[in-house]
């Protein structure tokens, strides 16, 4: 978690917490360790965020606190409640709790005249048919993406047969009907997109790939492009 995300988590959970919460509870939520809370903790109220309490006590929100509310114009919202629902229909559960998540804090800090314009929209999204995948974690997809670490897969194309590929992931493609990893295959030399419910088994390794100054993800999406013009979609 991000350290600006993992601030205003502090700060919602103390607005909502009815007695002083212990660093050590905190930093159970935020999965983090007890120091950190502590940093955090310090930062906030330097920030004049009234935060009171001390350590091994407990840390409590001063009543009459608030953030200041999110202004947003009424296309943004109705943006937000589509955009969130859309995403919940992807075959990505930590994408799916993660809209889930931004929802939640969008309403507890808009007026409430707002609220209901995100919480109970009526908007309706029809759910994707992209098979679930079982040999991946596609949080851990993401994260190499955004950590440049390679994948160790075991990959079964359309006839069954397996193979062992070592792939620098580069981008994930959201299609209604599939969900495709677009990565550099070491086997193959080149480009390759791998359905992700085809993907029996999986491992992140530590080991992390070079970018070549993005050249490497300019060459994917210049392919992609190329593909996409023709009508083919990525297998």
């Amino acid at each position: 978690m991000r350290r600006a995300g993992r601030l205003f988590d502090i700060i919602q959970a103390l607005r909502i917490a009815p007695r002083p919460i212990t660093a050590a509870t905190l930093a159970e939520q935020l999965e983090v360790t007890v120091r950190t809370v502590y940093r955090d903790i310090a930062t906030l109220q330097a920030r004049r965020i009234p935060i009171e309490g001390a350590a091994g006590i407990g840390y409590v929100l001063r009543r009459g606190f608030d953030l200041p509310p999110l202004m947003f114009t009424a296309d943004e919202i109705d943006a937000i409640a589509v955009g969130a629902r859309l995403v919940r229909r992807l075959r990505d559960p930590g994408l799916q709790d993660a809209a889930d998540a931004v929802l939640a804090k969008i309403t507890t800090i808009l007026p409430d005249r707002l609220r209901s314009g995100v919480a109970a929209a009526p908007f309706f999204v029809s759910d994707g048919s992209a098979a679930v995948p079982e040999g991946i974690d596609l949080s851990d997809v993401r994260r190499a993406i955004r950590e440049t670490r390679k994948i160790r897969i075991t990959y079964a194309d359309a006839e069954g047969r397996r193979s062992h590929r070592t792939v620098w992931p580069i981008a994930m493609l959201y299609y209604v009907d599939v969900t495709l990893l677009g990565a550099w295959c070491e086997l193959r030399r080149d480009y390759r997109h791998f359905r992700v419910e085809r993907i029996l088994t999986s491992t992140l390794l530590e080991e992390v790939f070079p970018t070549a100054g993005g050249k490497l993800l300019e060459g994917w999406f210049v392919l992609q492009q190329s593909r996409a013009a023709d009508g083919k979609l990525f297998g």
